[in-house]
């Protein structure tokens, strides 16, 4: 194989910086001095700055940091700004010096249901019957540094339960409440997010189990990032809770992580584990019927997908020209095409596809004529892409 690969641009349509709120165009200014910074020293200031200035906006205003993230003018300062944003929640302690501290954390499930024949669609609930089987499990197995007091709540819930804009809502419910009971706690409710499947597909889904722990300030309970022992007993234990009837039901966990590391990896891995779904039932029904496929990788205006652009996967065989697989990749504000173009190239290898190729260029949503998601195949390439990669 010659890697040579045509480069896969960003698709996505970034807003122009002339358009944020004065506030918003500070944040975005300082994150761009720190990645133009000519010294590490230099750098590690304007982050330092803009921690201080992002702290302000975590104790007060949820939506503006939603808006800030949405708004960054491109990927690089929403890296910048995500990242000093993350520090900021690791610093600000509440009760710095208290002798016990609150940390919130999430573990990042991604859920595949299966649902085989023809009938009626389904849904779980999303809410836990014992969520104390699940903690014990973890105590069991010393996760989080080996804490032994944490509780989980009793709903799965999705990524924007725990994102940017509920941050400062979450940061006060790690404040502990007044020894005299003068001021009352903050009132903590999560919602669950039901997980609905249709009948004879597959669909994969993230949630996160969300956890509030007891430790001595400044203890990171979740510095491990890799899911150990307790992995398996978990996953059996929350299948059994969520169990369906009439649905196969797998969890694939991550490690806990801080809430803003735990929504990232979630998102990440939920795209991966779709995708592989994708390219196995794909690559089984073409090697089965016409032969060995060909893989294109696009980039593509999209209206509906996050940040206006998505990647996406085609699979086909020059046997069958009139067919093609198709699998639309989202971008997150934080991903780097390059990162998600390496991830798709590597499960593909991981397939035994060896005619991988890449289009140069950012092209359309739809196909001509035919309102349809654009997908190329090998005689469909524009001619000014070249080969790619094979």
């Amino acid at each position: 194989m010659r890697d040579t690969p045509n480069p896969v641009p960003d698709p996505r349509v970034f807003p122009d910086i002339g358009a944020a709120t004065e506030s918003a165009r500070g944040l975005y200014s300082l994150a761009q001095r720190s990645l133009g910074a000519e010294t590490a020293q230099r750098a590690d200031a304007f982050e330092r700055e803009l921690r201080d200035a992002l702290l302000a906006r975590l104790i007060a205003d949820g939506p503006e940091l939603a808006a800030m993230l949405a708004g960054a003018p491109s990927v690089e300062v929403a890296r910048v700004l995500w990242r000093s944003l993350d520090a900021a929640w690791r610093e600000a302690a509440p009760d710095r010096d208290a002798a016990l501290a609150v940390t919130m954390f999430a573990l990042p499930l991604v859920i595949v249901v299966g649902c085989e024949g023809a009938g009626d669609d389904g849904v779980l609930a999303g809410i836990l019957g014992d969520p104390a089987k699940l903690a014990g499990i973890l105590r069991e197995h010393r996760a989080l540094a080996g804490n032994q007091t944490f509780v989980f709540a009793n709903a799965l819930v999705a990524a924007d339960a725990i994102d940017m804009a509920r941050l400062p809502e979450i940061f006060a419910w790690c404040r502990l409440p007044d020894p005299d009971l003068s001021q009352a706690p903050p009132l903590r409710a999560l919602a669950p997010a039901p997980v609905r499947y249709g009948a004879g597909r597959e669909s994969v889904h993230l949630r996160f189990l969300v956890g509030g722990a007891l430790a001595k300030p400044g203890i990171d309970l979740t510095a491990d990032t890799v899911v150990g022992k307790w992995g398996v007993p978990l996953v059996r234990e929350l299948v059994a809770q969520l169990g369906s009837a009439r649905a196969s039901v797998l969890a694939l966990p991550r490690a806990p992580q801080r809430l803003l590391p735990a929504v990232a990896q979630g998102h990440g891995a939920q795209r991966e584990v779709a995708a592989q779904i994708f390219a196995s039932n794909a690559i089984r029904k073409l090697r089965g019927t016409v032969g060995e496929p060909t893989a294109v990788i696009s980039a593509h205006r999209a209206p509906d997908a996050p940040g206006g652009g998505e990647l996406r996967l085609s699979l086909s065989s020059p046997f069958e020209p009139g067919v093609a697989e198709g699998f639309r990749c989202p971008l997150q504000p934080l991903d780097r095409v390059g990162d998600v173009v390496s991830m798709l190239v590597s499960l593909l290898r991981d397939c035994r596809v060896t005619d991988i190729r890449t289009v140069a260029g950012v092209h359309a949503d739809r196909a001509a004529g035919a309102g349809l998601p654009l997908l190329f195949k090998p005689d469909t390439m524009p001619d000014s892409t070249g080969p790619g990669m094979h």
